[in-house]
């Protein structure tokens, strides 16, 4: 067992330092419910762990800009608690409520879901769907960086050395928009997604789509943003054609793997089940309905 060392800055310049100059393997830790399991199973063995909880900046909501700046040590119950933010995004709640327990959702973070990097997490697609901007932050400045393009692979990210996620931007919302986040999993509760769609769209005052980003999740090495299921949308009234037309634009941007948690065709004919159900609930939120 490899020795190691623990370091809590409180500030974020400590934390990126600590990042770069660090010579073996370093980890960061927001709620550790990713770092802690995986260093007892022995999947990843950090000589430096960097706990970002005490720093001020990297935790809370707030209003910005017409949207809202969320620190990526936020925990899941502390936005699920937030009733203006969770009005505003219910489809990135849908997501949210689904990492594991109250317990869990008490210690796990936005950011660290999204830096563990799993192909099934499941506050990446809707964090995807709404268009959620990440404030990276390094020893060679600022970069802003689209959700999407964070995750690389299963456990890899785009992150370079040193760096770290500080916070999330999700942008103000027209009137008349809604999105929604479902999943499929073997059991009812504490399970990983076998697939996860997630859709957020914009309706005109005609009820014509204007607007509309589609992610899933769980069916390729990353949650993936499917530019051609929200070109189905935008320009109708979320007719039974356009959802037809999104249906086969999910299923064709799967490359899932078989496994004993469901098969290609399965997961593949799921995801597009899933599908024609969130369009359906996040065309009843943007109505007003739900």
């Amino acid at each position: 067992m490899t020795d190691l060392r623990y370091e809590a800055p409180n500030s974020l310049n400590a934390a990126v330092a600590l990042l770069t100059e660090a010579k073996g393997l370093a980890r960061v830790m927001a709620g550790g419910t990713d770092v802690i399991v995986q260093m007892e199973m022995d999947q990843s063995e950090p000589e430096l762990i960097v706990d970002i909880k005490k720093i001020p900046k990297l935790r809370g909501i707030s209003a910005e800009n017409g949207g809202f700046r969320v620190g990526a040590a936020t925990t899941g119950m502390q936005l699920c608690d937030h009733k203006t933010f969770a009005a505003a995004w219910p489809g990135v709640i849908d997501g949210v409520k689904l990492i594991g327990s109250i317990q869990v959702k008490g210690r796990a973070s936005m950011g660290g879901n999204l830096c563990n990097a799993s192909p099934g997490a499941d506050s990446v697609p809707p964090m995807i769907a709404a268009g959620a901007i990440a404030r990276v932050v390094g020893p060679n400045g600022v970069r802003e960086v689209p959700v999407e393009r964070i995750p690389t692979a299963p456990g890899k990210t785009s992150l370079a050395k040193g760096e770290i996620i500080a916070s999330f931007f999700l942008p103000p919302r027209p009137k008349g928009s809604g999105d929604a986040y479902m999943r499929f999993t073997p059991r009812t509760e504490m399970d990983i997604a076998v697939t996860g769609v997630a859709i957020n769209l914009t309706l005109d005052a005609e009820g014509v789509c204007t607007a509309a980003r589609v992610a899933i999740g769980a069916v390729a090495p990353t949650a993936l943003l499917v530019k051609d299921a929200g070109d189905a949308l935008i320009g109708t009234k979320v007719d039974e054609a356009a959802i037809e037309k999104l249906v086969a634009a999910t299923r064709a941007a799967c490359k899932p793997i078989d496994d004993k948690r469901g098969t290609k065709a399965f997961r593949i004919e799921v995801t597009g089940v899933l599908a024609r159900r969130v369009a359906m609930a996040a065309l009843e939120r943007a109505r007003g309905n739900i």
